[in-house]
């Protein structure tokens, strides 16, 4: 069974066991944070097999994280350890009411920065399907951002289908116009890309979800799907023959936000996963809206991300706005 492949930074988060200002906790839990991380656990819960492309340090955490992605079913065959470099670290505010929690990182200079082009063309993607990638990489370093660049030429050159989640980062750019040159580059080699409407504003300069979709058809993207929070995503496709199908799909009620961390990735599983499956791409969004609408519901990045079981149990009883 062919696999979809990720690549990126998996960091050890440090998560705060009570609330308050984290200089003043004492107490954390160790888990696993990252975008990637959170797609790659959310596909194999969905039962896709995932490889992990990405770099650690030689250290405590980077083991940590090496054993927490294997007792996840993720694939470690391309992670490898770096003798000189550490592993990024993350710190997450303790939020039960639904609030951007405070979530401050360690990861300039980290082993996950020093990936390069090399390990991209060392690849055989003979067995990869899908190749997810967001806009954190690329900012991590030059380096970086060269592998990102090269792993998505390498798959437009093996025809397999790429997609993109700019999951913008301003903090980890040197400025805000780099950042928006290079992520609407990267968006030239991708075949879905699923920005945020805020993302939309900064990245396509505009709020109309139209419009947006149209920056990107231009770019010869086939798919965008624009998330819209609590009113749901937009779908805009784009056919061979030129055609522009176009949809609203309304998002799933939520009686309580408790963590907003992670939902943006938990729609790209929803997404992935039935894009995986053929999925008319209207259902797609569907099980996009459900994930994200799951995981504002749980304190954690990835801890709400459900099996297919669930995810269906979910869909049928509740009623979309």
């Amino acid at each position: 069974m062919k696999k979809t492949l990720l690549f990126g930074e998996p960091m050890a988060l440090l998560l705060a066991d009570t609330p308050g200002a984290l200089e003043c906790v004492e107490h954390f839990t160790r888990r696993m944070s990252g975008a990637e991380v959170n797609v790659a656990i959310g596909l194999t819960r969905l039962g896709f097999p995932v490889e992990y492309l990405t770099r650690l340090g030689d250290d405590p955490f980077g083991h940590y994280i090496e054993q927490a992605l294997k007792d996840n079913e993720i694939g470690t065959n391309l992670l490898t350890y770096d003798p000189v470099y550490r592993t990024g670290i993350q710190l997450k505010e303790y939020v039960e009411d639904g609030h951007d929690p405070a979530a401050p990182y360690y990861r300039k200079g980290s082993a996950a920065s020093h990936l390069s082009a090399k390990e991209i063309d060392a690849l055989d993607l003979g067995k990869i399907e899908l190749v997810h990638v967001t806009g954190i990489p690329p900012a991590l370093s030059k380096e970086a951002r060269e592998a990102t660049y090269r792993l998505m030429e390498r798959a437009r050159e093996a025809q397999i289908p790429v997609t993109f989640d700019p999951n913008l980062r301003p903090a980890l750019w040197e400025n805000g116009e780099t950042m928006r040159n290079v992520l609407n580059d990267l968006a030239n080699y991708a075949d879905v890309v699923l920005p945020g409407i805020g993302e939309c504003e900064i990245l396509a300069g505009t709020t109309d979800k139209e419009k947006a979709a149209d920056f990107y058809h231009q770019k010869g993207v086939a798919l965008v799907v624009i998330k819209d929070g609590k009113n749901g995503a937009y779908v805009s496709e784009k056919k061979e023959n030129g055609e522009v199908v176009r949809d609203m799909i309304p998002g799933y009620p939520v009686k309580k936000v408790v963590d907003t961390v992670g939902a943006g990735d938990g729609f790209a599983v929803g997404v992935l996963s039935g894009l995986l499956k053929g999925l008319p791409v209207t259902e797609c969004a569907k099980r996009g809206n459900a994930i994200g609408s799951i995981q504002v519901q749980h304190r954690g990045d990835n801890e709400g991300l459900p099996t297919e079981e669930i995810l269906q149990s979910y869909m049928a009883g509740n009623i979309q706005k």
